[in-house]
């Protein structure tokens, strides 16, 4: 079967994760998947770095200082409807219901499977968009 030729944009898949080893990790994993990426240690960061123009969050549940509920929550009032994936170390009945009216695409709890991460942002992200060119 011949593979279909895809569209490929700059559009980030936006990574907000405290944990160093984590968000590299992350990072790391959707680059070689071909995907760009931008990656923060806090929603403060990203809210003075990044606008509402990323392809997909990735957002870590527990942060320091805004939560990343609440980063979706003020980004959605600001107007943009981004696919969101929540991870956490934390997983319990009241945060996957707080994922789910958030409108998450996935909770996934770490440690997650790559696959997991890929298959949530692969429904998340319209075929092509977020990934590298192939400049």
């Amino acid at each position: 079967m011949a593979e279909r030729k895809r569209v490929r944009t700059r559009r980030p898949i936006v990574i907000v994760e405290d944990d160093d080893g984590m968000r590299q990790a992350i990072g790391r994993l959707l680059k070689a998947a071909g995907y760009t990426t931008a990656a923060f240690e806090s929603a403060e960061v990203m809210l003075r770095t990044c606008a509402a123009e990323a392809a997909c969050l990735v957002l870590d549940v527990r942060l320091p200082g805004i939560s990343g509920f609440d980063l979706q929550k003020r980004i959605a009032d600001a107007g943009a409807n981004l696919p969101v994936i929540f991870i956490t170390a934390h997983d319990d009945p009241l945060t996957r219901k707080a994922a789910a009216r958030a409108g998450a695409v996935a909770c996934l709890r770490k440690p997650f499977a790559r696959k997991e991460l890929l298959e949530a942002i692969a429904r998340a992200v319209p075929e092509g968009t977020g990934r590298s060119n192939d400049n």
